[in-house]
């Protein structure tokens, strides 16, 4: 233990100093730390890859394999299947010219129209029965105009696909179409609104009981969905559904970045969206399984009692306990970790005052409240705001632009949805390999750039080739997944910690925007069914642009204070400056010894 003196006299060769020249301390001595660690080498202490990480990172990655089928979910409990108006009760008209003994194919020939594609219309029937339909191999003579009218009795569902689901159950069809796109809006709107309020109250009450609030809200407002009586109770219930879904993501992300080392960051990140993409596989299996919309419902609801009862053994950020005035607590994890990793003694050696010592930087920078106005309040952090707010934006508005359109691209839903689901391996696996090697930046640009010039090139594919058309979208989806796993590693690591959470949460809301308004987008196709395809396709290419003006992170510590980031970037220009005086000077000496 060193000692901390107050006065020591001056000594001289001639008179060394003695027992009596000490100074004496009234009171316990202090201690002080013998020299000054990081957060990431205290981790390394107590095990920075171990049995703790590996336990932490499973049971805060499995949940996130629900998560997708939450998020997805309507593809298939919304679904619409090929459906007609419904004939009168009574369908036998005046009964006067009414053939007797109608099967029921007859008998919707005689009421409805076909349309373009041989098919029954959806959405009209004839106001009277065209009994001279009812003969075999007959039609309406050339030019002959029939009056027909919206479906008066309700519909007729193929159920061959779905048993039952929302849409067919609460007919959201023809009139009531929007309805199905309304719901979807509504869950993520649920989402954006619980991205605002998450992030400051992860900030505030901690991201582990966060953590714990959001799964228990989505396992319960989740399976009051399943028993919806209307579709108003289902909007409400989707929404709180959506609103839980932001408090899960957001600490998910949070805890995984701080207990890992800055060497395994895009690691880590890579594999937890992979479980995301392993949830896209599950989906479909689920919905195949149980064709029935409430069972799936109440299917993808109760496991989050599961991971609920399993939240006391994730950890909670060492990070955040300290800013927040819980040292002691904040040891206990530490301690707890160094057991799990078989480094028990080292643990014991941290105490409450060295762990205050050696992150005082950031205590003193908590001390001042930070809001979300922070995120503008200083020339780098407004360009980081805006720029990945743009990235996040257009990440969600493209991707759920194609994720929640499988109906139209004329394919199979659940084997398009697998398809859509498999094409995030190789793209993840891309990403990781390039995030860890071409940096961050350049990983943002490529795949947004690039989803962008895929959309845009479908305008000039014709509809009739449906699988070149469905691999430019499959080609695209895979682009904007690897957006999504670098966008979510890139935000945690260009914020400090002190605004970290409430930030993530701000530029999570921008994705919530993009996937609200790319439905309302595809309204603007019945002017010209081009105008969506440039919109989907523009935004991206100009979100990527804009990221290349956002700083590299590839081996760069996470910035603890505003004071970092600004620093961060004044660090490069004097790095610069020092070379270019550097260079100056040796060309100077260079002329200088040559005359």
């Amino acid at each position: 233990m060193q000692l901390s003196l107050l006065h020591q006299p001056p000594s001289t060769p001639d008179h060394p100093p003695g027992p009596s020249d000490l100074p004496t301390v009234a009171g316990p001595i202090p201690r002080v730390p013998p020299n000054t660690m990081t957060f990431a080498e205290i981790l390394e202490q107590v095990g920075s890859l171990g049995f703790f990480q590996i336990r932490h990172l499973v049971l805060l990655s499995i949940p996130v394999l629900m998560m997708a089928s939450h998020n997805l979910l309507q593809i298939f409990s919304a679904a619409t299947p090929a459906h007609h108006c419904r004939p009168p009760p009574n369908s036998s008209g005046d009964g006067t010219h009414a053939p007797h003994g109608l099967d029921p194919q007859t008998l919707l020939r005689v009421w409805v129209p076909l349309g373009p594609d041989g098919e029954p219309e959806r959405c009209r029937r004839y106001t009277q029965p065209q009994w001279h339909l009812a003969q075999p191999n007959a039609s309406l003579p050339n030019g002959t105009q029939v009056d027909t009218e919206p479906c008066q009795d309700g519909w007729s569902y193929d159920h061959s696909m779905f048993t039952s689901t929302i849409v067919t159950e609460w007919d959201l069809v023809c009139e009531s179409r929007k309805l199905k796109e309304m719901a979807q809006s509504v869950y993520m709107a649920g989402v954006l609104i619980g991205g605002i309020v998450f992030g400051p109250l992860s900030d505030r009450f901690g991201r582990k009981l966060i953590l714990a609030v959001g799964y228990l809200l989505l396992a319960v407002t989740s399976t009051c969905t399943a028993f919806s009586p209307n579709l108003t109770a289902y909007v409400v219930f989707r929404f709180l559904n959506g609103f839980s879904f932001s408090g899960i993501s957001l600490s998910t992300t949070i805890l995984c970045i701080e207990w890992v080392p800055m060497s395994v960051r895009a690691i880590q990140s890579t594999l937890t969206g992979y479980c995301y993409t392993l949830g896209q596989f599950i989906l479909p299996g689920l919905a195949y399984a149980i064709p029935e919309w409430r069972w799936l419902q109440l299917a993808v609801s109760v496991p989050f009692f599961i991971f609920f009862l399993c939240i006391w053994w994730i950890a909670e950020s060492v990070r955040w306990l300290v800013l927040t005035g819980k040292p002691e607590k904040a040891l206990r994890e530490l301690q707890r970790v160094a057991t799990c990793n078989g480094k028990k003694e080292e643990g014991k050696k941290l105490s409450v005052e060295e762990l205050i010592f050696n992150l005082q930087k950031e205590i003193s920078s908590a001390k001042v409240s930070h809001s979300a106005v922070d995120l503008l309040r200083t020339p780098t952090l407004r360009l980081i705001t805006c720029c990945i707010s743009l990235v996040w934006f257009a990440t969600g508005f493209a991707y759920y632009s194609l994720a929640m359109d499988l109906e139209g691209f004329g394919v199979n839903v659940y084997l398009l949805q697998v398809i859509f689901g498999g094409v995030d391996i190789p793209a993840k696996f891309i990403a990781i390999l390039t995030i860890s090697y071409l940096g961050r930046r350049t990983t943002q640009a490529m795949s947004l750039i690039l989803a962008g010039g895929v959309i845009l090139s479908t305008i000039f594919v014709p509809h009739e080739l449906q699988t070149l058309r469905t691999g430019l979208a499959v080609f695209g989806k895979g682009c904007l997944s690897a957006s999504f796993s670098c966008v979510f590693l890139y935000t945690g690591e260009l914020y400090p910690t002190v605004i970290r959470q409430t930030a993530m949460g701000i530029c999570n809301t921008w994705t919530r925007v993009g996937s609200m308004l790319a439905p309302l987008v595809k309204i603007i196709g019945e002017v010209s069914p081009f105008i969506p395809f440039i919109i989907y396709g523009t935004v991206p290419i100009v979100a990527g642009s804009a990221s290349l003006l956002l700083p590299e992170t590839l081996n760069v510590p996470l910035p603890e204070t505003i004071e970092d980031v600004e620093n961060r970037k004044r660090g490069r220009k004097k790095d610069k400056e020092d070379y270019k005086m550097k260079i100056s000077l040796h060309y100077h000496d260079l002329a200088k010894d040559t005359s």
